[in-house]
């Protein structure tokens, strides 16, 4: 039996499509709900970088941008060393619902991975993507 490859996350959030994309799309709103600074060349291929308060970077390429309804990038896998070539890809799909948007996220490519290093890289992201959605969803009721 093989390990799990994906997360998904699907979330419904009371805001239109267009702000939840600006929140996801650019350096102000990834800076603010993901990290503590942010940097995005929003094309495929562009790069962005998120940094936070007490140290850590990620350094993503983009490498879907399709606006207002999908932003995928791939980033460096947690736990691996910093000059490791493999990287998983998060997707973000976004689908008007009412007057408001259900946000879906994968992150794929964690099958690649070995035993050593697998369960801290994909437990820290499941718990991790249910922080940060819920930290988007904040960001988003008062922005």
């Amino acid at each position: 039996m093989g390990f799990p490859d994906r997360i998904e996350r699907v979330v419904e959030i009371a805001h239109p499509p267009a702000k939840v994309w600006a929140a996801l799309t650019t350096a102000e709103g990834l800076g603010t709900w993901f990290g503590n600074d942010a940097t995005i060349d929003l094309r495929p291929g562009g790069s962005a970088r998120m940094t936070w308060n007490d140290g850590p970077t990620a350094d993503m390429r983009i490498e879907r941008v399709e606006e207002p309804s999908v932003f995928g990038f791939t980033w460096h896998i947690y736990g691996l060393p910093e000059d490791d070539p493999r990287r998983t890809y998060v997707e973000f799909t976004l689908e008007p619902v009412g007057a408001g948007t259900r946000l879906t996220v994968v992150e794929a490519g964690f099958a690649q991975l070995p035993d050593d290093a697998f369960t801290g890289a994909y437990e820290g992201n499941t718990k991790g993507w249910a922080s940060e959605l819920g930290e988007l969803v904040d960001y988003l009721d008062v922005a």
